[in-house]
């Protein structure tokens, strides 16, 4: 697996990673802006509105009947949240050229026409989007922000986030607000959209049997010739420290059976190389099956059905989630506490610290197995302005020894304790 960067024009960027491994080629393209409350819904809203028409392809069962046409490509397209930024991403996968029956069609080159022309030629009627599909997705988009009560556990996960980041952009839900909603024509979005492709990140993931000729025909692309040089307009996360916050609880109540007992914590590191140092210290207190929380809170003490954590690592951020039964939210929280205590004290063992350690070593090696693995690796050192190979990455975490753990372990703190009950 070799990755090899090109710059297309400043703030445009190629990447190609190449591999014999796949049958099939994979070509993701990524826009990435600064979460704003301002353009949060707008963004979500593009993010469907492409797929629904190009100047080309009018309609969407023209764009599935296109992606027919080439051997049953596989299209898609959504929005992310990856620190303080939003991305409007969108993925091709074809079979690989060297694998098609005896044809001179290039499916390279017709995929990369096709995902460059749904992000950046899309259908417009009268200096507009069309104004039946924006009112269409509108309608899509607020079922989604209404539908997210719907999962009790991802509804308490984005309550924590919100509370721990209120007024702040990273506290913004990825799909927007229903009263922006209604603020937003075919006219405006329209306008909004013009000025982000011309002033947003762009990179370009191309992965499977590839050669440097593709360099040419991005460049070449009509698509990419009318978008011009920018300084790109992102959020990099590198400076994860944190001002000291007074500890926060946050209760709410539902309808539910279950209660959702969410911890938010801080890691105050200043050097984002700690960041691995933190995979292995998230990994020991929740992050496996026989993690700290799983084994002390769960298994031995029975006051969960769920305890387990997640390492954010582009916010600096660990969030514990645990399932309870509701009159058992005291004990539970104190159980939790004194793992984290534990951790500051050194309480684990060196076979804890070993097989997290192989544990996270396995799972890099995997990521030459999956192309989609591959591409939000390499995508997300680029965020970081980071380069860091698979070796490199196994080495680090190689070499994170007990007392480094311990190290992290005292920069943790709580931010916020959020619990949903009945």
């Amino acid at each position: 697996m070799e990755n090899i960067e090109k710059e297309i024009k400043p703030g445009i960027k190629l990447h190609m990673i190449k591999s014999d491994k796949f049958k099939t080629n994979l070509i993701a393209l990524f826009i990435s802006s600064e979460l704003t409350r301002e353009n949060i819904t707008k963004n979500a809203l593009i993010s469907t509105i492409l797929r629904r028409g190009t100047k080309n392809m009018t309609t969407q069962e023209e764009i599935s009947k296109r992606m027919e046409e080439m051997y049953g490509a596989a299209y898609d397209s959504g929005i992310d949240k990856i620190g303080d930024n939003q991305i409007i991403k969108f993925y091709i996968e074809t079979i690989n050229d060297n694998y098609l029956p005896d044809t001179k069609e290039n499916l390279l080159e017709k995929s990369l026409e096709k995902i460059l022309e749904i992000a950046f030629n899309p259908y417009i009627d009268n200096n507009e989007f069309k104004k039946e599909y924006v009112e269409q997705e509108k309608n899509f988009i607020q079922k989604i922000i209404e539908g997210k009560i719907d999962s009790k556990a991802r509804y308490a996960f984005e309550r924590c986030i919100e509370e721990m980041y209120k007024n702040e952009p990273y506290g913004l839900y990825k799909f927007g607000y229903i009263e922006d909603l209604e603020k937003i024509n075919g006219k405006n979005l329209y306008e909004y959209y013009q000025k982000l492709i011309q002033n947003a990140k762009i990179d370009i993931f191309i992965s499977g049997l590839i050669d440097e000729k593709i360099e040419k025909v991005v460049e070449q692309n009509e698509n990419i010739k009318k978008l011009q040089a920018r300084e790109a307009k992102y959020k990099v996360p590198i400076d994860l420290k944190k001002d000291k916050k007074e500890e926060k609880n946050v209760t709410e109540s539902m309808d539910i059976t279950q209660g959702k007992l969410l911890i938010g914590l801080d890691v105050n590191i200043e050097e984002p190389e700690l960041r691995y140092d933190t995979l292995v210290y998230n990994a020991i207190l929740g992050g496996t099956a026989n993690s700290k929380l799983f084994k002390n809170v769960r298994e031995k003490a029975h006051l969960a059905y769920v305890a387990s954590s997640n390492y954010m690592r582009h916010k600096g951020n660990i969030i514990i989630n645990c399932g309870i039964d509701i009159e058992n939210y005291e004990k539970a929280l104190d159980l939790i506490k004194e793992q984290i205590q534990d951790m500051k004290d050194g309480k684990f063992s060196d076979e804890d610290l070993s097989n997290v350690k192989s544990g996270i070593i396995d799972t890099i090696k995997t990521v030459k197995d999956e192309q989609d693995t591959q591409i939000s690796y390499y995508f997300s050192q680029e965020l970081c302005k980071e380069d860091v190979t698979i070796d490199d990455y196994i080495k680090k975490i190689e070499n994170i020894t007990k007392e480094k753990v311990v190290n992290i372990a005292n920069k943790v703190s709580i931010n916020t304790i959020y619990f949903l009950k009945n």
